[in-house]
């Protein structure tokens, strides 16, 4: 059986789409469109309950769920690609940045701006939801650029945590909010990739590699 990997394209599972790449790994593609409801459809909830992506089926038929799990099985499956580091300093730091990028700039943040009926039912509510989620976003980026000074990646190599920090920051460029200017350079490094030059092409957003 054939890795099943369900995905929205410019979504979180972006993140998750570059580390397959990253590995060399054969999978089909199933594209979940979330702004049609597709994530609470029967047939997706039966692979993942929680109506959300990414999810990754692996060749026994196992569901993986949630982005950090994905990308550290991911890492510990193909230890050869070196998607976590070896050392237990460097690999705390590579989660803590990971699940900074996912449960706060992410969830937090961006969830707020793009999300906004969520967290507030009364459109009179919306503009200071939005505000809310910009100014954690704006916080959140200040916080990892000072992790950033003076490295091309969360730790010396590419890891699980720049694939994550990519997806924000991809967002972020695509709505205009300006990254400082370590994110910025993180960023753009990554558009050098050819996995995530691959996956972006892939998801129809080659005009971001220009």
């Amino acid at each position: 059986m054939t890795m099943k990997f369900y995905m929205t394209p410019g979504s979180c599972s972006t993140g998750i789409h570059i580390l397959l790449e990253e590995c060399g790994l054969v999978f089909e593609a199933w594209l979940v469109n979330l702004l049609a409801g597709d994530q609470y459809k029967k047939d997706y909830l039966a692979i993942n309950p929680k109506g959300s992506v990414p999810a990754l089926v692996l060749h026994d038929g196992t569901a993986l769920t949630e982005f950090s799990a994905i990308a550290w099985w991911l890492a510990r499956r193909y230890p050869k690609r070196k998607l976590l580091p070896e050392s237990l300093a460097d690999e705390v730091q590579v989660l803590s940045v990971l699940n900074y990028a996912v449960h706060t700039l992410h969830t937090q943040g961006f969830a707020r701006i793009f999300t906004t009926e969520r967290f507030a039912p009364s459109s009179c509510d919306h503009e200071s939801v939005k505000a809310q989620g910009r100014q954690i976003v704006d916080q959140g980026f200040a916080i990892v650029d000072r992790q950033l000074a003076g490295r091309d990646f969360v730790v010396d190599h590419f890891t699980i945590a720049d694939a994550a920090l990519f997806y924000v920051e991809f967002w972020a460029e695509r709505i205009g909010i300006p990254l400082p200017d370590n994110c910025a350079a993180h960023y753009r490094r990554l558009l050098t990739r050819p996995a995530v030059r691959q996956v972006l092409a892939e998801e129809g957003y080659a005009s971001a590699l220009r």
